[in-house]
């Protein structure tokens, strides 16, 4: 399965920011789904991504030395304070702003090729907030259904073609991203694809 996704991403257009070529392909961990993502990670190819949430403290000292071995891109979830302390990129999730924000993004400010910056875009109102905090990308999601959240809707490829669009900045889809439904984004607006379960094995 990874492979498949793998190759999906392969299909995809190279885009850019200002820190570098921005990943086709991410892993995202989950607390309960992936807590420990080590081995998943260490399977990933040169450039990809791995979008960190939740783990403990041990299990992110490992995850970061892969991350260095390994030539990829890692991004912290919602924890300015450790992304400020580690040297990483941070990701918001859609909610109220967390703590060292601003100190975060006074390092992006400075030019610190480190600190990317991504959201989580599951609205307008979100797409509003990463063009107000001058994001690199977003993960724009749930695109299809997924085990994350059971029985919650996707938002569709049309639906998250409208989202990436609006966005103005590269679009990542996450949420029910595998063989069967990557090929039905719209690859105009598409930057890259992350997963769980499809990266997991």
């Amino acid at each position: 399965m990874a492979g498949t996704l793998e190759g999906w991403s392969r299909r995809l257009k190279p885009r850019r920011d200002l820190r570098g070529p921005i990943p086709r392909l991410w892993l995202v961990t989950d607390p309960v789904r992936l807590p420990d993502p080590c081995t998943a990670a260490a399977r990933l190819p040169r450039g990809s991504g791995v979008l960190a949430r939740g783990l403990k403290a041990p299990v992110l000292a490992r995850l970061r030395h892969i991350v260095r071995r390994r030539g990829l891109v890692l991004l912290l979830g919602g924890d300015p304070a450790t992304a400020l302390r580690t040297r990483c990129g941070l990701h918001l999730p859609d909610r109220a702003d967390p703590p060292r924000l601003n100190a975060f993004l006074a390092a992006r400010r400075r030019g610190a090729p480190w600190a990317r910056l991504s959201l989580a875009v599951h609205g307008r109102a979100a797409v509003r907030r990463a063009r107000r905090l001058g994001a690199d990308f977003g993960f724009v999601s749930p695109a299809f259904a997924t085990a994350s959240h059971p029985g919650a809707p996707g938002l569709g490829a049309l639906r998250w073609g409208q989202l990436a669009a609006g966005l103005g900045r590269p679009a990542v889809a996450l949420g029910g991203v595998g063989d069967a439904t990557a090929g039905r984004l719209p690859r105009q607006w598409l930057a890259g694809l992350a997963a769980i379960g499809a990266l997991r094995r």
